[in-house]
């Protein structure tokens, strides 16, 4: 089974994210700015990789589509609560789990959700996981699909609920991001409504949701 499909010569752990990124307080530029970074899962023998290619930010207490609106605290909840720098992963519909990144300093209840990434490592494995043949590989429409959405992109990195609240920086984290120097111009970035937040009001037409322009690995 392939590790490896692009050049990853620039992903090392070395690159981590540090703690301090994450404290910062404007969670939407947050989410701006972690397009194109670098997700990596690395656990049970298996290490795969994807660039960040679309996000969308959630603010307590106002933002009526955050789980944490009016600084709603429950067990699901309370890790939002905490300092940023830590993954905030719950079930969706009893089926999805969607990988949040906690942001902002504790008791400000922040996150980022991660939509969708391009395939950078860990092909093979990720495969395996969405329960891809092998013969898709070839087929890019369909490859497209493998980590674009994000109850796809979980399942595709492995991530499930199991990990809700670990850091992202400790030295034994199974994931983590990282920044491999790749930019994004601004004119690179395009935003929009966030997705299937209708319920929430005004604020569901807040243009919270943001995503790499020109990349395929996006949900359209």
């Amino acid at each position: 089974m392939a590790k490896d499909v692009f050049d990853t010569s620039n992903i090392n752990r070395g690159n981590l994210l540090p703690p301090a990124f994450y404290l910062g307080t404007d969670v939407v530029e947050l989410a701006r700015t972690l397009l194109g970074k670098v997700l990596v899962t690395q656990f049970e023998g298996a290490r795969t990789a994807v660039r960040i290619t679309e996000t969308e930010a959630y603010r307590a207490p106002d933002d009526r589509a955050c789980h944490a609106w009016n600084n709603r605290r429950t067990s699901r909840t309370e890790v939002m609560f905490q300092s940023g720098g830590r993954a905030y992963i719950y079930l969706c519909y009893g089926i999805h789990h969607l990988f949040n990144v906690v942001t902002a300093p504790e008791g400000m209840a922040h996150a980022v959700l991660i939509r969708a990434g391009e395939p950078l490592e860990g092909l093979g494995y990720m495969m395996e996981r969405r329960g891809f043949p092998p013969e898709f590989a070839g087929e890019t429409k369909k490859m497209q699909r493998l980590t674009t959405g994000p109850g796809a992109l979980a399942n595709a990195l492995g991530l499930s609920t199991k990990w809700t609240g670990q850091r992202f920086f400790d030295a034994d984290a199974p994931f983590w991001i990282e920044d491999d120097g790749f930019r994004v111009p601004d004119k690179g970035i395009s935003a929009g409504k966030r997705v299937g937040v209708d319920y929430a009001g005004p604020c569901a037409d807040w243009p919270w949701r943001f995503w790499l322009s020109d990349s395929p690995y996006v949900r359209r």
